[in-house]
């Protein structure tokens, strides 16, 4: 299964930003993506205005033009398009992804729950809980879940939706990916033996600097002495179109002989996990439960 990664920078305005991840949906096709995964909130750029009604205007509904071009986009390339953006949303917008499968239908919609309330987010509705769906891909059926950005940052995402079933996990992305961002999606592959694959903005956006990638989630290899980097690709810096290949039959195998994900866990050791008990050093005055 070949994953695209648009690596690519917004153009200004919502109808320009469209008609440019169709430009380069359509690159993704000519490469022979089965997938192709935008970075976060493309419709706007990752740009959330502190003025209330500017960013309502920016907000776009799940089901309008903008979020249901990239469907139709999918139908006709027969190609899955994931696509993240600014939803419109009450009390306020959220930040949300949609998963088209290569027959245009909507196969996954989430909203980032982990929002960085510490910053420009705070203004977000959070997600409620995470999702997987089966998307039909020309090389068969595969179990997608997805995380936003800063939800790579929580061991339970991953975690929650390799429960769930996921094989494998589409990040959006917008922030820059430095050696300890890129160690979290390494961990988050190997701890639940998963593939984990995200687009980020290219350098050239604010705060963000490329190094879009994909692991596989596969760590030991029977044939090979030594473990091995689950690292697949990780792009430059630069604005481009970067694809790498999952073999889903190799993971599934792993999966069904190895030691990590559920196979050995412990849940009812676990209990303090599901406890809401903030103590310092970690007591924030603008944590939203």
């Amino acid at each position: 299964m070949k994953i695209a990664l648009l690596q690519i920078l917004p153009s200004g305005g919502q109808e320009e930003n469209r008609k440019k991840g169709e430009q380069w949906c359509r690159r993704a096709k000519a490469a022979g993506a089965d997938i192709a995964l935008f970075p976060e909130m493309w419709n706007c750029g990752y740009r959330i205005p502190e003025d209330t009604a500017e960013r309502d205007r920016l907000a776009v509904p799940a089901d309008g033009e903008f979020v249901s071009s990239f469907g139709r986009l999918a139908k006709e390339l027969e190609m899955a398009i994931g696509i993240s953006f600014l939803e419109e949303y009450r009390p306020s917008p959220r930040n949300s992804f949609r998963l088209f499968d290569r027959f245009g239908n909507c196969a996954l919609h989430y909203a980032k729950v982990h929002t960085c309330d510490f910053g420009e987010e705070k203004v977000l509705t959070a997600g409620k809980d995470f999702y997987v769906a089966d998307l039909d891909t020309a090389e068969g059926m595969v179990k997608v879940g997805a995380m936003i950005c800063y939800d790579r940052e929580f061991p339970e995402s991953a975690r929650i939706l390799m429960l769930k079933g996921a094989e494998l996990v589409l990040v959006p992305n917008a922030c820059p990916m430095e050696i300890n961002r890129l160690s979290q999606l390494r961990a988050r592959a190997f701890e639940n033996m998963i593939a984990i694959a995200t687009a980020n903005y290219p350098a050239g956006q604010p705060d963000c600097n490329g190094h879009s990638t994909l692991f596989d989630g596969i760590a030991y290899r029977p044939v090979e002495q030594e473990a091995r980097d689950t690292l697949v690709l990780e792009a430059d810096e630069e604005e481009g179109l970067f694809t790498a290949e999952v073999s889903l039959a190799e993971l599934r195998e792993y999966r069904r002989v190895e030691v990590h994900g559920d196979a050995y866990r412990r849940p009812k050791r676990y209990k303090i996990l599901t406890k809401n008990i903030k103590k310092p050093p970690f007591v924030r005055e603008d944590y939203r439960n």
